[in-house]
Order: structure tokens, then sequence, then C-alpha cells
């Protein structure tokens, strides 16, 4: 059976740069479709029914994070902010909008790529829930129908609250979450601004987890936005 490629929506006003990422897009086997305006962003991700949407902010006739709202309205589509506003403030905004990760330009094309091949893991396993919900990350295994947590094989111990930031974080594997995002899926809506207390149970979660923990492998920071859980 024929696989149907992947779509890939870029959203990007300047031409240099679209045609700096076809070559990459082509290669790595998935379908390309371009947009210049934000207007015609929300035409083709309604009709055209792409796999993820890489999306510049900078757009000529209205802000993409609006695209970003719009399109959540309806669709779940994976979405990657590419923008050279590198402000903590604007990547919070993005993602708390329901972006799914943020590259800063200028940027290495490789880790684009990168970056668009976990949104897509990321897609498909949420379509798709798993046999074996087992995730394994380095010499970490959650073993999320026991809800047994190993390191090394030796099993580890998570308080209630501890395991339920870990999972929402594994859900989101290779995505990065915020602070916001994270307080209210894990603690509920009235902690949405207690960032210290989240950062006191990452750092719970690390001396746990990681095997070194000041410089960790999996729970990783995104500095002044959130968290990202690495499985590779």
């Amino acid at each position: 059976m024929t696989r149907t490629p992947a779509c890939v929506l870029i959203v990007e006003d300047e031409l240099p740069i679209r045609r700096f990422l076809r070559p990459a897009v082509e290669a790595a086997g998935w379908r390309l479709i371009e947009a210049e305006t934000a207007q015609r962003a929300l035409l083709e991700a309604s009709q055209s029914g792409p796999d993820v949407i890489i999306l510049d902010l900078g757009l000529p006739d209205f802000d993409g994070i609006e695209v970003v709202r719009r399109v959540r309205e309806w669709s779940s589509v994976p979405i990657i902010i590419l923008s050279a506003r590198g402000q903590e403030q604007d990547k919070i905004l993005a993602l708390d909008a329901g972006a799914d990760d943020y590259v800063q330009k200028p940027f290495n094309v490789g880790e684009l790529i990168a970056r668009i091949r976990v949104a897509l893991r990321h897609a498909a396993s949420q379509s798709q829930p798993s046999a074996n919900p087992t995730i394994v990350a380095g010499d970490i295994t959650i073993d999320l129908h026991r809800r047994v947590v190993t390191k090394g094989g030796q099993e580890v111990h998570l308080t209630p609250l501890e395991y339920k930031l870990l999972t929402t974080l594994t859900r989101h594997a290779g995505m990065v979450m915020t602070h916001r995002q994270l307080l209210r899926e894990v603690w509920g809506p009235g902690h949405a601004e207690d960032s210290t207390y989240l950062r006191m149970f990452v750092r719970q979660l690390r001396l746990k987890l990681e095997s070194n923990p000041t410089q960790p492998k999996h729970l990783q920071t995104e500095v002044g936005v959130g968290y990202r859980f690495v499985t590779e």
C-alpha cells in the first residue's frame, strides 16, 4: 500500500525563506503548500488539510498569533512557529494561544525538519492510541498502564502530582509546554501563575530521574517559557 506523504503548510511572506525550505521539505518526502498571508493560511488550513503548519508571526495582513487562535477554534493540527521574534513573551503568547513549538530565526534547517518529524509523530500517537502504553527515554521507562516508573530497571517512587506532571509532559514529548499550560493541566486553573511551585516539582523529578540533574537530558528547560520532555 502506498503511503500518502504528509502535507506541510508553510506560512511565510518572505520568498527567500520559502525557497530555502522547499528542498529540505521535499527531500523529507513531504508535500509542500505555501501561503504568503494570514488569510491565505487560514484558507489553506481549512481546505488542504495540512498535517503540520510552519507559521511566521510577522505576516502582512494580521499577526500570526491570531492565525493560531483561529485555527485552534476547529483544528488540532500541529503548529510550529518560525519567527524572528525572540522575546520570551512572544513565545509564551504563541504557545498559550495553541502553538505546539517555537523555532527562532535565524534557524538551522536540520533542526526545523527534526521538529516537524516530532510534531507528526506526536499527532499520529494522539490519533492512534498505543496498544503498549510504555514510554522509554534512555534508561527511564514509564508504564502508563501499571502507573510504574523505572530508572535503570529500578522502580522510582513518585508522588501523585510528580507522576501527573511527568505524564503530562510525556504526552507532548518533544513539544514545549509553557508554565501556564502545565500548571493549568496538572494543578488546575487556580494555580496558573504558581511558576515557583512548578519549578520545585520539576527539580524533584530531575533528582529522581536524571543521571545528572544539573544537566538534564530528558526534562529540559525552555528558559523563561516552560519545559520539554525529550525521549531521544
